[in-house]
């Protein structure tokens, strides 16, 4: 399975309604990861994630077992139920869970359907929405590192005058014989020569500077041909 696939958690007393939810759902062109569980397994059973669930039939002292964490993830949750109090009661108590009456007596088994089609486009949207959460996560990662980068362009003056300032005195030092002890020349020198370093670091940012307005204005260019292009087809 790819990495990518969605997961949907289906939980029921009742081993034919996974089966034949899972059996219908082969038909369809994207196909889940699924993960069977009974009510009672579900207290004892912790599923990481999961892009949609499907509560079955369950005993009406589980509901609330199932439900409560299920309501508390924020992700789809829909609920098949024949009982109409328990659908009252699942109204009521958890009103983000979508119900879907089933009634087995229909032949073409509309509710199958109704319940593969409603759950596969809840998987699409969750997909979607948690591709969007990610987008926003990486495009705020990249608005840091941009604003980062602007400020270091922006002090990259002061930085280089307090470079020459440090090289200047630095070569003074260097240039009278004899004033200072070798422990103490070895030492200036390295000083030197980090700054040197520093320097060179900082023309490596003006550099890259220079060459990203260089693809940013042949980009621009290129999309006014292609838009003029077009225009004039």
């Amino acid at each position: 399975m790819p990495v990518d696939t969605p997961t949907v958690l289906i939980i029921s007393d009742e081993p034919d309604f996974s089966r034949r939810v899972t059996a219908r759902w082969q038909r369809e062109r994207m196909v889940p990861t699924f993960t069977l569980l009974s009510g009672d397994l579900w207290p004892r059973f912790v599923v990481d994630a999961f892009d949609v669930a499907i509560v079955g039939d369950l005993r009406r002292e589980l509901l609330s077992v199932v439900l409560e964490p299920l309501h508390s993830t924020g992700q789809p949750v829909l609920c098949v139920s024949r009982n109409a109090s328990l659908t009252e009661l699942v109204r009521e108590r958890w009103p983000r869970v979508s119900i879907l009456q089933r009634a087995d007596s229909s032949p073409e088994g509309h509710w199958l359907e109704t319940l593969v089609l409603a759950a596969s486009e809840a998987v699409h949207r969750a997909r979607s929405e948690s591709r969007a959460r990610s987008a926003e996560a990486s495009c705020a990662v990249l608005e840091r590192q941009a604003t980062l980068g602007r400020y270091m362009l922006e002090m990259r003056h002061n930085l280089n005058n307090a470079l020459t300032s440090v090289l200047g005195n630095s070569d003074l030092l260097l240039l009278e014989p004899g004033s200072l002890s070798a422990q103490t020349r070895a030492q200036v020198e390295t000083i030197r020569n980090m700054a040197l370093r520093i320097h060179e670091i900082m023309q490596r940012f003006s550099s890259l500077e220079k060459e990203m307005n260089v693809v940013a204005q042949q980009a621009q260019t290129d999309s006014g041909k292609s838009y003029a292009a077009a225009a004039g087809a």
